[in-house]
């Protein structure tokens, strides 16, 4: 058997109060806990305690050390990645009980469809290294953006000048986009999307015997053409 100092530790300390160190708080129904390596030196994996209301996102982002489990315990989200293999989305309405993975590298994101919505998020090392989108659009230049791709260099500064930190739960505070998200109906966020796939590839017609249209919308002109159709949750747009 492999030695492990810490395992051999006479103080060892196998127990951790996922509640105890909190990582990031908008108020007192949307923040995230965490227990990682620093809380419970002996862990080996490492997992963020969320809890966020209907409307809220864990803002795009990635991971360049580990693979991410997303597990819900109460409520109702919509996990979406960025597959780069195929450059397809792919979408998850989770509710619990049910978990989606998140591989390593892959552009994602989670959206909370319910009030005190708790999911857990669990990772295979004991701390993962993460990189803001809110950070990737605010230190990218407008010139940049231009060169690449011929993004007028005004209108992106414009856009982005709201993005003043990095945003870990958006909307950010004080956006009017979560007072319009409120006012989504319940019969649209009660529509039965299954823990599976739900893209549809560019070209194919929609199928009602494989896909739920249920509070979606057919977009031809998308890349990835099937998408949540109330503003709250717009892909062509960065909250």
């Amino acid at each position: 058997m492999k030695k492990d100092p810490v395992l051999q530790s006479p103080n060892l300390n196998l127990s951790a109060d996922s509640n105890k160190k909190v990582n990031y708080k908008r108020d007192a129904h949307n923040y995230i806990t965490q227990v990682f390596e620093e809380q419970l030196p002996a862990i080996k994996t490492g997992l963020f305690n969320v809890h966020m209301n209907k409307g809220f996102i864990i803002q795009p982002h990635w991971h360049t050390n580990v693979n991410e489990l997303v597990f819900v315990i109460s409520g109702e989200v919509v996990t979406s990645v960025f597959d780069p293999f195929t450059q397809k989305l792919m979408s998850y309405r989770l509710k619990p009980g049910q978990v989606s993975m998140l591989p390593l590298g892959w552009f994602h994101w989670i959206v909370a469809m319910k009030e005190d919505t708790h999911v857990l998020t669990i990772f295979d090392e004991a701390t993962p290294d993460i990189v803001y989108g809110s950070d990737f659009l605010r230190f990218t230049p407008k010139e940049i953006m231009n060169l690449a791709y011929c993004v007028d260099e005004e209108k992106y500064a414009a856009a982005v000048a709201p993005i003043q930190e990095s945003i870990i739960l958006g909307p950010p505070p004080g956006c009017k986009k979560r007072n319009e998200s409120a006012t989504v109906s319940s019969e649209t966020l009660s529509s039965t999307i299954p823990a599976q796939q739900f893209y549809v590839p560019q070209g194919v017609s929609p199928s009602p015997q494989g896909y739920s249209t249920d509070g979606y919308e057919w977009n031809q002109a998308h890349p990835f053409n099937y998408y949540y159709s109330q503003r709250s949750f717009d892909p062509n747009k960065s909250y």
